[in-house]
């Protein structure tokens, strides 16, 4: 088969190096790629929002396979373009996208459908928005209504912070001004990511993954896209697994079906396990960034068919397995970051630090220089390692991070620490 993979980041990187070792690949182009994603796949230089380009190209290329990485193009609908000319894709419909690209429209499902979730409030103004929020009192959580890369949520301690982020966002702080803003009630828990394929009619589990969002050590600093994610989450036992199907995830898909827009693709809960049990934080309709990373790692079984039966409908009957490893992934990033950035720097050692024993290295934001691999955006490296525990599958990562030469980058040295604690605590009994 000939299989197109859209995306340029890390994701797509895992999600390449997975699809390549697939007996059912027989060419694999990656638009527009990186330079990591070259070693697996011929990278085309690609507009993936030029929706008619693409389907120029699948043609042109006999095309027999799309794997949409991102979330922007997916709620821009290019699965139902592909789809409309005769190309098989797997990813949401536009409609079903909204998931994602809108967080009023899934708070309002979860509330129809008794899915468990946050009360909130959906806002088109600030100054209703204000008032709630001094109704509501502090914590409290304000969320931009469509896609913000990772950087649209501001979990609010003051009211004067939670009123800053209504300002910031109606006045176009995330690049544009919010058209709507959903406030809700802050969650107290632990945070997890789970991972199911649908295809339209049913769901299987997948995996479930912890990530670090904040910039600096012990969870500091401002939200990014990423800095770091393992899985399993140990939270998530194989009941609270089976909790998360039952009243989240199958209740969604029974929704989307019923409302004439079943949902095929990878469904991401965003998770807050509560004392009274899982509660959605929220759903991106794509695999997550850098969770995917280190799922890829673990997952014994071939991708490929289980995408495509996942857009087939034929996940009723499927299995998926995966290594009982842990699998753990540290996010190397320039400089500056979630803020300005310089690109073009030089980054060296990434051969040597990938034979470090149950070391992939993942390239995000790279291209080639010449004879050099240079860093071409925020988030640069996923340097990623399996091991028998969370704390083995650390200590293998941060080595491989330590043989990178690139001054000019960074990394936090704590991914892993609730899990690794957990660890220590169940030795020592």
């Amino acid at each position: 088969m000939n299989i197109l993979i859209l995306g340029s980041g890390g994701r797509e990187h895992a999600l390449a190096w997975k699809i390549a070792a697939s007996p059912l690949t027989t060419k694999l182009y990656c638009a527009p790629g990186n330079a990591g994603i070259a070693r697996e796949a011929e990278c085309i230089a690609l507009d993936i929002t030029d929706h008619a380009a693409v389907i120029a190209f699948c043609k042109a290329r006999q095309i027999d396979f799309v794997v949409v990485g991102p979330e922007g193009p997916l709620c821009a609908g290019i699965v139902d373009d592909l789809e409309a000319a005769g190309i098989k894709t797997f990813g949401p419909t536009k409609w079903a996208a909204r998931l994602e690209g809108s967080k009023g429209f899934t708070k309002d499902l979860c509330k129809a459908n008794n899915i468990p979730t946050a009360a909130y409030e959906r806002f088109k103004g600030a100054d209703a928005a204000k008032q709630y929020v001094r109704q509501q009192g502090a914590p409290i959580v304000v969320k931009a209504d469509g896609l913000a890369a990772g950087k649209g949520v501001v979990v609010a301690s003051t009211i004067e912070e939670a009123e800053a982020a209504v300002d910031m966002m109606f006045g176009g702080g995330l690049g544009e001004k919010a058209w709507e803003i959903v406030i809700e009630d802050c969650m107290v828990g632990e945070e997890a990511s789970f991972f199911a394929l649908c295809d339209g009619d049913t769901a299987i589990e997948l995996a479930s993954a912890q990530d670090h969002k904040r910039v600096g050590d012990g969870d500091t600093g401002p939200n990014t896209g990423g800095m770091g994610a393992y899985t399993p989450a140990p939270v998530m036992t194989p009941e609270m697994n089976k909790r998360v199907m039952d009243e989240i995830i199958f209740p969604t898909v029974n929704a989307l079906k019923k409302a004439g827009a079943p949902f095929k693709g990878v469904l991401f809960a965003g998770l807050m396990i509560t004392k009274d049990g899982p509660q959605l934080i929220e759903y991106n309709v794509r695999f997550g960034d850098p969770e995917t990373q280190v799922i890829m790692l673990r997952l014994m079984s071939d991708l490929l068919p289980a995408l495509m039966a996942a857009r087939d409908g034929q996940l009723k009957n499927f299995n998926l397995r995966l290594y009982p490893d842990a699998a753990l992934t540290v996010v190397m990033a320039a400089k500056g970051y979630p803020g300005a950035y310089t690109k073009g720097t030089i980054i060296e050692g990434l051969d040597d630090a990938a034979q470090t024993d149950g070391v992939e290295i993942f390239h995000a934001g790279t291209k080639t220089d010449g004879d050099h691999i240079v860093a071409n955006g925020g988030r640069v490296l996923n340097v990623c390692a399996r091991g028998q525990s969370v704390a083995e599958a650390q200590q293998r990562a941060y080595a491989a991070v330590d043989k990178i030469k690139w001054p000019e980058g960074f990394c936090r040295r704590d991914i892993g620490w609730q899990a690794i604690a957990r660890e220590a605590t169940r030795d020592d009994k």
